[in-house]
This record gives C-alpha cells, structure tokens and sequence, in this order.
C-alpha cells in the first residue's frame, strides 16, 4: 500500500469534514479533536483536514507519502539522502493521532514532504513535550516538521 496525502489546515473543521465527504463519497477514517482523515482507496488518498484559525483561508499543511513499513520509511530515508536531499528522521513519534515512523524533505519552495507509515493508534495529537507535528501552527520548514 502507498498513496500520496495532503494535509490541509482549515478554518471550519466541520464545513470541511462535510464537503470533503460529499465530494469524495466517503466518511472520515479517523475524527479526533481539532483533526480528521479520509483514508480513500479511489483516488488513492490520505486526505488530513487540521483545524485552523476562523475565518483564515484553507491553505496547505503538508504532503506525504503513507507507506506500508518501517522498512520502506528507512528504504526512503536511504533513497533521498543519496540523491543529495536533506532528511530528517522521526522514529516513535506520536502525529495525528498515531505513532509513526517518518522521514521529511523539503521541496525547492521549501514545501514539507514526509513518507511515513502509522504502526499504532494513539490518544493524543502530538507527543509530550510538543513536537513540531501537527503544532496549531506548523513548524517553520528547516525545523522539519508538521503531521
């Protein structure tokens, strides 16, 4: 399994869950405070919507790749450092409401870029003491982090 995801910081959590449903037939995969994910199959999507500030326009987070192992995170981590890319590795953390593994990049406009793979639920947004992740405002880009 791999599939490309977007995550979107948005003003009204709810309006979007309820659009984002609508247009892609589907319901959440995961509703959690102040977060939601659509895990679709068709386009093969990991659509994250966080809840933003009211009234700010909906604007992008982050992008990723969700793929099926620790092993194809490290199998990135190696590809992209050899290209030249710099990484930066999470291992355990705690993001959206998972424990992950993950490796982040930064594109040309310094867009945030990880690939990572969920190996657990958990209770909580982000670890404690608060990590860049999924911060109410995401981490400048050379910090190397959002969800």
């Amino acid at each position: 399994m791999s599939r490309v995801q977007l995550a979107l910081r948005v003003p009204d959590l709810e309006a979007s869950i309820a659009f984002y449903g609508k247009l892609f037939d589907a319901e959440p995969a995961k509703l959690r405070d102040g977060y939601a994910n659509f895990a679709l199959t068709e386009p093969p999507l990991k659509l994250v919507l966080i809840q933003g500030e009211p009234g700010q326009d909906t604007r992008m987070d982050h992008l990723g790749v969700e793929v099926a192992s620790t092993e194809a995170v490290h199998t990135a981590t190696t590809r992209l450092g050899g290209r030249g890319l710099d990484t930066t590795v999470e291992n355990d953390t705690t993001c959206c409401y998972a424990l992950q593994d993950k490796v982040w990049v930064h594109g040309p406009g310094k867009e945030p870029w990880e690939v990572y793979v969920v190996k657990a639920d958990a209770d909580t947004l982000t670890r404690q003491p608060r990590s860049a992740c999924c911060a109410k405002e995401p981490a400048a880009p050379e910090a190397g982090g959002c969800c």
